[in-house]
């Protein structure tokens, strides 16, 4: 077994806390330059948007890649898992609330 197998054998229910970790921290860090790429076409961002935005950003761009996750396969499953779209709708709101768009003047 590897260090990453070993890392993500760690898990609530079927996510594994490592990847999800590792996902916050990665834009904790990138925050400050993604907001400023972003800045330059008029839209502001902040880091606190950032973070809520981690997990609906995953699930599309793991959707875009047609990669299956636990969190995307339930997300997208017509029958249930209420909670995961409600905590993935809920998150997108509040990460959705703070975003700006500069004025052209």
């Amino acid at each position: 077994m590897n260090i990453l197998q070993f890392l993500r054998q760690f898990k609530i229910g079927e996510y594994a806390i490592f990847d999800t970790a590792i996902s916050l921290v990665v834009v904790y860090f990138l925050a400050p330059y993604l907001s400023k790429l972003f800045k330059k076409i008029g839209i502001i961002i902040t880091r606190k948007s950032w973070m809520y935005l981690v997990l609906p950003i995953s699930v599309i761009v793991h959707l875009i890649f047609s990669t299956s996750t636990p969190l995307t396969r339930n997300f997208f499953d017509p029958s249930g898992h209420v909670l995961e779209k409600l905590v993935g709708v809920v998150l997108l709101v509040l990460g959705a609330k703070d975003i700006r768009f500069k004025r052209a003047k």
